[in-house]
């Protein structure tokens, strides 16, 4: 018997290994530059001190104590595109059961237990076409369609739910139909690139029936956020300017009772923009604070500075952050991917999301005006139906195969960073059953000898390797 070209036997074996649950005994992981480990075992940090011979060597603190404990985890993912469905769906049969095992299990070898996705709610940059759910003036939403890309994007979300029900998954829209916008269209000019506010209430309902059709699909959309990079007007593929104050008006007035008043349960995210305007979001909480209760960030402002994140939290301790976008690109350094989940996770953020999931070799398909140098952690030959992996989706998994939902991050020092590249960074997290985790990233071109001092009372010790993001697995303490 087949679920969508699945077999069911599969699906139960996967269900059953879509995560790490505690560790009895020490072991370590790594992911190199150089590509000689890919999740590789690698070797095994000792209780004690250890012995670091002449080499390098690097301590730090980590405060596993009560008053050590910072956020829960939620986990970690990436943004799953049209370009990604399209990808995907060119895949053998039996490659895309290996692929959704490797994506959302442990049960491979390098399975990256992915359980954090955002997707984008009709089209984006990363789209062959531009298109909404609702094409043509339609006020009363009579002829709301997903089309055959929303159709394909709930199939293969729903094979995700299937294999593992608790993923989180967000959406979220580059620009509403064009017939919303004082412009007319989604794309094509930053004129009055504004939504008509005549058609708030429609803007609103809008979300209503794209939630109510996901989960007729079987996809229960967790949370949204009511615009891509509010801030980002341009031409050339689907945007939207959306400014603070209108935000919060469209959330307190709209968007939030709409969804209430439907019976949806659908979170509401502020923001999903940089970390250059924190003004921004802290306008939307102060103003639709009964609807809003977490933030979304991306990494693209210039000089992108994550500690915004801790300053934000300091100003506002209830509420949940997350990075939601951040690309991984064949253009980038080799430890960009590994930035963008560290630092968040150093400074309050619940989970972090790669831009994007997939593509085909040509980093697309995309609009255009979209970006043409996103390339997904699997990059799919759609001529041979086969996948790859790249760096990228190693260094994700260093997190997301080891970190599961449910963890607390800990408080933890030593990290430090001179600038141009040269780093060496950490952050650790304990489980529930007191199994915990340290992820270390070593930007140097030599191995380095680490010491992990917990303020509990333990000490553990082993080698890091050049150039690489390691995960140390480390039992529960004992006495």
């Amino acid at each position: 018997m087949k679920y969508q070209g699945i077999l069911v036997a599969e699906l139960l074996t996967f269900v059953f290994s879509t995560g790490v649950v505690g560790v009895s005994s020490p072991a370590s992981w790594a992911t190199s530059s150089d590509g000689v480990y890919k999740l590789s075992s690698f070797e095994t940090p000792v209780k004690g001190a250890g012995n670091p011979g002449s080499g390098s060597t690097w301590e730090l603190q980590v405060d596993d104590t009560s008053s050590g404990h910072k956020q829960s985890i939620t986990g970690f993912g990436a943004a799953v595109t049209d370009a990604t469905v399209s990808s995907f769906s060119a895949l053998s049969e039996s490659q895309k059961t290996a692929l959704l095992a490797d994506l959302l299990t442990t049960s491979t070898d390098d399975g990256v237990a992915f359980s954090l996705f955002r997707h984008t709610i009709a089209a984006s940059d990363l789209s062959g076409n531009v298109y909404a759910y609702s094409d043509e003036v339609d006020p009363d939403l009579a002829n709301f369609n997903l089309k055959t890309e929303g159709k394909d994007m709930v199939s293969w979300l729903s094979q995700f739910k299937s294999i593992n029900s608790a993923i989180k998954v967000v959406g979220s829209v580059w620009s509403p139909p064009g017939w919303m916008k004082l412009n007319g269209v989604m794309d094509g000019t930053t004129t009055n690139n504004n939504l008509d506010h005549k058609y708030a209430s429609q803007f609103a309902q809008y979300f209503v029936k794209y939630i109510q059709a996901f989960k007729s699909g079987g996809v229960d959309v967790d949370a949204i956020t009511i615009q891509n990079e509010p801030l980002n007007s341009q031409a050339g593929y689907p945007t939207m300017y959306v400014a603070a104050d209108e935000s919060t008006s469209l959330i307190q007035n709209n968007i939030g009772p709409a969804l209430k008043s439907a019976g949806l349960t659908t979170e509401i995210w502020a923001y999903d923009h940089n970390t250059d305007v924190p003004a921004y979001p802290q306008a939307v909480l102060d103003g639709a604070g009964s609807f809003v209760n977490t933030v979304a960030w991306h990494c693209y402002a210039e000089n992108n500075d994550w500690g915004v994140l801790t300053q934000f939290h300091e100003k506002n301790p209830n509420v949940a952050q997350y990075q939601t976008e951040c690309w991984t690109s064949p253009t980038n350094t080799w430890y960009s991917t590994i930035d963008f989940v560290m630092g968040p996770m150093q400074n309050w953020a619940s989970g972090s999301i790669a831009w994007t999931l997939g593509s085909d070799t040509n980093n697309g398909p995309h609009l255009p005006g979209g970006c043409g140098a996103c390339r997904g952690l699997v990059v799919v030959d759609t001529s041979a139906g086969t996948y790859s992996k790249t760096l990228d989706y190693y260094l994700m998994g260093q997190f997301s195969r080891f970190v599961p939902r449910g963890a607390t991050a800990l408080a933890t020092t030593g990290s430090t960073d001179y600038g141009g590249g040269q780093k060496f960074e950490a952050m650790s997290f304990v489980e529930p059953d007191g199994s915990r985790t340290v992820v270390v990233q070593n930007n140097f071109g030599n191995e380095v000898f680490l010491t992990v001092k917990f303020k509990g009372g333990e000490t553990w010790s082993g080698k890091v390797y050049k150039e690489s993001l390691t995960t140390w697995q480390l039992p529960p303490a004992s006495g």
